[in-house]
């Protein structure tokens, strides 16, 4: 179920397979127990565009070791069994999905206890029959939402997205970075011109005090490239440990924005 119980909420992103699936689902589940709301299973692509370095070398190691859809949504079922109700999104390029076919994986992934969809490359100008498959399974299709995103078009991710609308704080590709972005606050208030859906706020958030930036104009966080680079520089049996040391250290942040607003 796709909520968020604090503000900001937290979503966390882990490439899946990267070290290995089994360690993907150990560490989702260690990001839930220390606090994240939603957890966005990235589906390893060879050729992900959109993605900095860090992200592109976890999907370049998964890939290597043969992880495919098939297998995200395997993994997808076991944490929503282990924890059924935390927030799962299936974060996907469109050509993985594609191959699988599109009315089928959305019938696997709700089989398998995914809440949403977010294909980053799907755009929302081209989503009519991506839209009538999720909406058909009782998937959130999610959109990711730019800042040079003229007004109408911010408007048709809104109405089109469920379960919230990732914001994207700067152009570019993921990548962790020193301070948010200054256009990012006037995107989200553009956004809540349109929707009453949460706005997460994701690219470049890595540390606490970006959390309780956050907090300050949007509902939610999405911490992406600074947990994948943890991973990539932690011993494999070490990164669930890790992984929940570094969400429960953000969810700090999560605390202190809360009192501040009180």
């Amino acid at each position: 179920m796709i909520s968020f119980t604090h503000k900001p909420g937290l979503v966390v992103y882990l490439t899946a397979g990267d070290p290995d699936l089994a360690i993907t689902r150990a560490m989702a589940i260690a990001a839930i127990d220390n606090g994240a709301d939603v957890i966005e299973l990235g589906v390893p692509f060879s050729d992900p565009l959109a993605d900095g370095p860090v992200i592109q070398r976890a999907s370049e190691r998964a890939v290597a070791k043969g992880t495919r859809l098939t297998d995200v949504l395997v993994i997808c079922k076991e944490i929503r069994a282990a924890r059924p109700n935390a927030g799962i999104i299936i974060f996907s390029y469109l050509n993985p999905v594609l191959r699988l076919g599109l009315a089928e994986f959305a019938k696997a992934a709700k089989v398998a206890g995914a809440d949403g969809v977010l294909l980053t490359d799907m755009i929302v100008e081209e989503a009519a029959e991506y839209l009538k498959v999720m909406h058909e399974n009782g998937l959130a299709p999610v959109f990711l939402a730019a800042p040079t995103s003229p007004d109408a078009r911010l408007k048709a991710i809104a109405e089109n997205s469920q379960g919230f609308v990732y914001a994207i704080s700067r152009v570019g590709i993921t990548g962790t970075q020193a301070e948010l972005a200054s256009d990012a606050e006037a995107l989200v208030k553009r956004l809540k011109q349109f929707t009453k859906l949460p706005i997460a706020l994701g690219f470049g958030i890595s540390t606490p005090e970006h959390v309780r930036a956050v907090a300050e104009f949007a509902d939610a966080a999405v911490v992406g490239s600074a947990i994948v680079a943890l991973i990539e520089r932690t011993p494999a049996a070490d990164a669930p440990r890790a992984v929940g040391e570094f969400v429960r250290g953000l969810c700090a942040g999560v605390a202190v924005a809360e009192a501040h607003t009180a």
